[in-house]
């Protein structure tokens, strides 16, 4: 292995601080992509080594939207293991809250830590700039995965498919449910946050042209903010306030599990459909007593995972952030940073009666 932490660090701020002027310069809100000389990446003109090796020594914090979340544990683990295979440290941090002011401490004292990797799911796109602008300044490459904040605003985005695929397949798997009749509710996270907000884009659109949805209609978006009992709470709420309702989308794992766990102790089991994105042990339960019939989700871990080697691979200088450039994440391979230095881990999958058994996390 090359190199050592300090030469890292000392090399991360000669490559960060130009780029953090221009932003600065542009705002928050902003990107640097109308220059010719950024190639798309956050590290501007430096030029990447695709045949370096990790570095040593890093270390690495993982700030989720909130702890004690199934779904972040999970990411977390991944995370870890990657750290400590490449010899590093590792801590996971962050507030029992959902909400944006609530990350913005976490996030000034992993830069007071100097720590070479955050890793963050983001709870607004933009609250969180100026604090994230300070840590990539002082040398931390900011790698956000699971939700996103403005470009401008970090090194890379590890996404966890693209958020077209998870709207549509949100979408198709209510309607195939519900015979594509009827209406449809969606019980989000927090308002603000990005990931959820860019898949019900999706699903608002396709309902509006998509003739196979012309008989179902979205009467409500209700937020449960990452919390359990908000999320119950707004489950209650929906089914009391649309009498008529035939499905609920929770693309969240907290949300979707509180909803499972009110419908199945309710009159509305077996007559509303429940689907979005959760977790094979959350949800078994769910789909063995009949509540939900099918759900999906990508693997937290392994996003988690892959979140830690992109930020390995940056903090290295094997990549810079610009489309185009290779780097090898570990046992899951070989990967290509797209456009605004996003990584994608890949489609979502499908879990129902017949293979829920087959996946452990």
């Amino acid at each position: 292995m090359k190199g050592s932490k300090p030469m890292n660090r000392r090399r991360l701020t000669l490559l960060t601080t130009p780029i953090l002027a221009a932003a600065l310069l542009a705002g928050c809100g902003g990107t640097t992509q109308g220059d010719d000389d950024a190639g798309g990446g956050p590290a501007g003109d430096a030029s990447a080594d695709p045949n370096a090796e990790y570095e040593t020594g890093l270390s690495f914090a993982m700030l989720p939207k909130s702890v004690n979340n199934p779904y972040f544990d999970a990411s977390s683990t991944g995370a870890e293991a990657a750290a400590t295979a490449l010899e590093g440290a590792f801590e996971y941090t962050g507030p029992s809250d959902a909400s944006a002011s609530s990350q913005v401490s976490y996030i000034d004292t992993l830069s007071q830590q100097a720590t070479d990797v955050i890793l963050l799911s983001a709870n607004d796109p933009n609250a969180l700039c100026s604090s994230l602008e300070q840590a990539r300044a002082g040398g931390s490459v900011v790698v956000t995965f699971d939700s996103d904040v403005d470009s401008s605003c970090r090194d890379l985005f590890v996404s966890q498919v693209d958020s077209d695929e998870v709207g549509l397949a949100l979408l198709e798997m209510a309607a195939e449910q519900i015979d594509a009749t009827g209406e449809i509710a969606i019980l989000s996270a927090t308002a603000n946050a990005t990931n959820q907000n860019a898949w019900i884009e999706v699903m608002e659109a396709e309902l509006e042209s998509n003739p196979s949805y012309a008989d179902m209609e979205l009467v409500d978006v209700v937020y449960g903010d990452d919390e359990d009992e908000k999320s119950f709470s707004e489950t209650q709420g929906l089914l009391q306030a649309h009498p008529d309702l035939k499905a609920i989308i929770s693309p969240t794992t907290v949300g979707i599990a509180a909803a499972a766990r009110y419908l199945s102790g309710s009159e509305f089991k077996g007559q509303v459909a429940l689907t979005g994105l959760g977790t094979p042990n959350q949800m078994r339960e769910f789909v063995n007593d009949g509540t939900v019939t099918e759900f999906a989700l990508w693997d937290p871990t392994a996003l988690g995972e892959l979140a830690a080697y992109t930020g390995a691979a940056a903090a290295s200088g094997i990549i810079t952030g610009a489309e185009g450039e290779v780097f090898t994440a570990g046992d899951l391979g070989e990967y290509t940073v797209g456009a605004d230095g996003v990584v994608t881990l890949g489609p979502p999958t499908r879990f129902n009666a017949d293979n829920i058994d087959d996946f452990d996390f």
